[in-house]
């Protein structure tokens, strides 16, 4: 178990090292849920994520002989960032083992911070084991687990003290969750400097071990998630025993969630957040009751998302709120039809993002054609009157 005095510790260790980031109200995000929220943004650390602080902290206590040897992680990205940069400015030789689904983006930076990238296995379990076989083998190298660790989890806990610091009237805090570090040292430090508070987990259905072992059932984990950064099937035991001890409750939420959460940040709030570092937000739309009125604490732990990952994730939201149009019209096939059709979504004041015209396989008879339209609009009002001015003159179907 660790206490308040060495997360303390841990924030006089790291200082200067790992960025102080800032605490901001956001008002979009206030209004979709009804609650006051305001963000910690440790998405702006220098590696995009909340896990400078438990690394920094750790490397910090290794002895010269350890220092010597050099060190091993495993991660799908983030604690696999920070240990590479944080040993890179120690001068201590980094290997960094990640499961083989670890985005692309993560795997270049880790290695641009000077570390040794082992890339093994489908899963996180698979690339720590390798990961251990390594840590044993004749190099000695010092394995730096990204959760199950007092002083990872002690490092992981500043966020909870800069945060209480810079909003000390909070009701709530969010934290996202996957081996369960960052969530026992925010535990630690909030309930010390505030004991009334309460502190949420989040964690995303198809990987909700935490949520599963504090209801006492088995972990079943598995299966595709744009939040990889929390899926984890063995959360650690060192910060399952704080967990379990003083959490108000670990939240799950659905997948749609998190990607709702992502689109909702950056047009709301113009915060580029991952899949992990978004669900806390995912957290505040899925239970709007636990949060309305109160003032709450939400954590954006990690800004590292393949851009084509965001792409999709905006252009899905922009379908799913009607702002784009997949349109399928059949229609005869004659001269000026595809210029009519094109004057109707133009005086609506649509816009065409997209055309794909066929007139020999698809269509039901030589004389008509099918077309398939993606057409941008401004609201949900907006694409059903578009869609109206289609309707006068041709048969349309909404994809």
């Amino acid at each position: 178990m660790i206490a308040l005095a060495d997360v303390l510790a841990a924030a006089e260790r790291i200082a200067g090292h790992v960025l102080r980031t800032p605490t901001v109200p956001c008002h979009a995000i206030s209004v979709a849920t009804g609650a006051e929220v305001v963000l910690k943004l440790d998405h702006l650390q220098v590696t995009g994520a909340f896990k400078e602080r438990g690394a920094a902290n750790r490397l910090a206590l290794l002895t010269p002989e350890e220092r010597s040897r050099g060190v091993i992680a495993v991660s799908a990205g983030n604690h696999a960032q920070a240990v590479a940069r944080h040993a890179q400015l120690r001068g201590i030789d980094a290997t960094i083992v990640m499961p083989k689904f670890t985005p692309a983006t993560k795997v270049t930076r880790t290695a641009a911070w000077g570390a040794k990238v082992v890339l093994h296995g489908d899963s996180l379990a698979e690339a720590a084991a390798h990961a251990t076989e390594l840590a044993g083998g004749s190099q000695g190298l010092v394995f730096v687990h990204p959760y199950n660790d007092p002083a990872v989890i002690a490092g992981q806990g500043t966020l909870a003290l800069e945060l209480l610091e810079d909003a000390p009237d909070l009701d709530a805090i969010i934290i996202p969750v996957g081996g369960g570090g960052l969530l026992a040292g925010c535990l630690t430090a909030a309930m010390a400097l505030k004991p009334g508070i309460a502190i949420y987990g989040v964690e995303v259905e198809a990987y909700a071990p935490m949520a599963q072992r504090i209801a006492g059932r088995s972990v079943s984990v598995g299966g595709p998630t744009i939040a990889e950064g929390i899926a984890v099937r063995d959360i650690g035991e060192v910060p399952f025993d704080i967990v379990r001890r003083r959490v108000t409750d670990v939240l799950v939420v659905p997948e749609r969630a998190i990607e709702e959460s992502i689109a909702l940040l950056v047009e709301g709030a113009k915060i580029v957040a991952e899949g992990a570092g978004a669900a806390g937000i995912a957290a505040l739309l899925t239970y709007p009751g636990l949060f309305r009125g109160k003032k709450v604490g939400v954590a954006i732990t990690g800004g590292n998302i393949d851009a084509r990952i965001l792409s999709n994730v905006l252009l899905r939201d922009l379908l799913r709120d009607g702002r784009l149009l997949r349109l399928h019209l059949q229609i005869p096939d004659r001269p000026g039809v595809l210029a009519d059709i094109a004057g109707k979504i133009g005086d609506s004041g649509g816009n065409i993002i997209e055309v794909s015209h066929q007139r020999l396989f698809a269509a039901s008879s030589v004389q008509a054609a099918e077309l398939e339209v993606m057409v941008e609009a401004r609201d949900p009002t907006h694409a059903a009157a578009i869609v109206t001015a289609l309707e006068t003159a041709y048969v349309v179907r909404r994809i």
